[in-house]
């Protein structure tokens, strides 16, 4: 699994489970998927694009799992099964490249449910390549805490709605950090919000910067820039390059 790819259309994912025994084999023993969160991302800008669906899974939702992300027993009761969602689900994320957050826990549950299906469905990677977003974190940020709530705050992201984990939600937030971590802000309006005012935030910018103090990047910095720079280029695109 390559941890940055040229992939063009990327659809950042997240599930929510009956739980997350990971004790005595695969990631999915004994449990199965109860939300699916997808935004898509093309040429590193949100499409707006969502895919997301509450799953019925047939079986009790752990107690420790509810506490997680708040999804009941009784809220799932009447949701479709996975293989009512399964077609338009893989037609959403066939052909793109999939981020996800420890993509191994969300690729494994996937398979699981896609085994199932009759006739048996495909496995993700051959239909998906995948990138995991926590590898990515791990590079960048070694010995430091890299969960999502860790990275928010790492990269001023507002995740303030996150009180309880939830697919979609999830998803979303994780777009903003990905794009962050891979090459910062997508796009800059210099443009006033106040009719009338076209040049008063670019004429302000400049009285400012008159003003400023002009400190060079050491010899050492200017390295790790740009090695930071020929990481980002690896992702697709790097905006400050031509």
């Amino acid at each position: 699994m390559n941890i940055i790819s040229s992939a063009k259309r990327q659809i950042i994912l997240d599930t929510e489970t009956t739980g997350m025994n990971q004790a005595s084999g695969p990631i999915y023993l004994g449990h199965r998927i109860i939300e699916i969160g997808c935004v898509e991302v093309i040429n590193r800008k949100l499409t707006g694009r969502h895919y997301h669906e509450y799953i019925n899974p047939l079986q009790p939702i752990d107690d420790e799992a509810i506490e997680v992300h708040g999804i009941t027993n009784e809220f799932v009761a009447d949701k479709p099964k996975f293989h009512q969602i399964s077609k338009s689900f893989i037609e959403f994320i066939d052909g793109a490249e999939i981020v996800a957050h420890n993509a191994n826990f969300d690729i494994s549950f996937m398979d699981h449910e896609f085994s199932m299906l009759q006739p048996i469905g495909p496995k993700t990677e051959s239909i998906c390549q995948v990138l995991d977003s926590l590898a990515i974190a791990k590079f960048l940020h070694p010995g430091q805490k890299n969960n999502l709530d860790a990275l928010c705050k790492r990269y001023g992201i507002d995740n303030s709605r996150r009180d309880l984990h939830g697919a979609l939600l999830d998803a979303e937030i994780l777009a903003d950090v990905y794009l962050m971590m891979t090459g910062g802000q997508t796009s800059l309006s210099l443009s006033s919000e106040i009719a009338g005012q076209e040049g008063g935030g670019i004429n302000k910018l400049a009285e400012g910067r008159a003003k400023t103090k002009v400190i060079r990047a050491s010899a050492d910095e200017l390295l790790r820039h740009e090695e930071r720079l020929d990481l980002v280029a690896k992702s697709g695109q790097c905006i400050w390059r031509g």
